[in-house]
């Protein structure tokens, strides 16, 4: 056996049994990472920028007189609606970005150095939650601007957008899986909009369901996103909280206790 060989071994074994505080700390550093990496390619912010203000835009000019008669009354639906559309998706990020990285072989320059080898994936996933946030900010501001005063004020507003990002946050653990086991980049967001793209559109993000079809209305009454989408009405709309608030969390706690143990053992293979 080399020596090359047994330091790796013990470096691999040092890595593995990194202390909670350090790999937190490494984490971290990771997150300010891609943080970094959005400051010096601004570009990467287009989906959480551009995105809300132009669909929320787009909708309300459109469908505003048509649903609801008028454009107060049609953003009290479609802001929440809009809010849970553009954070879900922008929760692909995550997947794509980590495979882009270990595509150019980053995470392979990662595993010389002194840090957990979970830090990588977990200061990913951390820093996708800024994301969430500046898309959550946006589509509020947007629809303020346009004329949107739910009832319950700034409080069901914070409360309805940290319900959206905790919701994101468990889903990336479904992209950032696929992130590990695709081949491409490109893959991972066709696999990624293959199952966001009817979850969203198929709910009541824009529309009311009673105006559907009988067919439709059952599918868009199970879909998660129309529960989902319910809960952040009801937090800014209303200031109350019902049975779609805790459908959602528990669907955010089954999806992480299912993706976080596979992701993070897939991605250990190659870490």
């Amino acid at each position: 056996m080399t020596s090359t060989t047994i330091v790796a071994g013990v470096d691999r074994q040092l890595k593995n049994h990194t202390s909670f505080y350090a790999t937190v700390r490494h984490s971290l550093t990771m997150a300010y990472r891609g943080l970094l990496k959005v400051r010096r390619t601004p570009e990467q912010l287009i989906d959480v920028t551009i995105q809300p203000i132009l669909f929320t835009l787009m909708f309300t000019y459109l469908f505003g007189g048509a649903i609801a008669g008028n454009i107060a009354s049609y953003l009290l639906l479609l802001i929440p609606g809009i809010l849970v559309q553009t954070v879900i998706t922008t929760s692909t990020v995550t997947g794509v970005q980590l495979r882009e990285d270990m595509d150019k072989g980053v995470f392979n320059r990662f595993k010389s150095l002194p840090i957990a080898r979970i830090a990588p994936l977990a200061g990913a996933l951390l820093a996708d939650t800024i994301r969430y946030a500046i898309a959550t900010i946006l589509t509020f501001a947007t629809g303020y601007m346009l004329g949107y005063r739910p009832d319950a004020g700034l409080g069901g507003i914070v409360a309805g957008g940290l319900l959206v990002i905790v919701v994101s946050w468990s889903l990336s653990w479904i992209f950032a899986f696929f992130g590990v086991i695709a081949r491409s980049a490109s893959s991972v967001q066709g696999i990624s909009f293959l199952i966001l793209f009817p979850l969203t559109f198929l709910s009541n993000a824009f529309v009311p369901v009673s105006t559907l079809p009988g067919w439709l209305q059952t599918f868009v009454n199970a879909n998660p996103i129309s529960h989902l989408i319910s809960a952040v009405r009801q937090f800014a709309n209303l200031g109350t909280i019902g049975s779609d608030f805790w459908l959602s969390l528990a669907g955010a706690a089954v999806v992480v206790a299912i993706f976080a143990p596979l992701t993070v053992r897939a991605y250990m293979r190659r870490a």
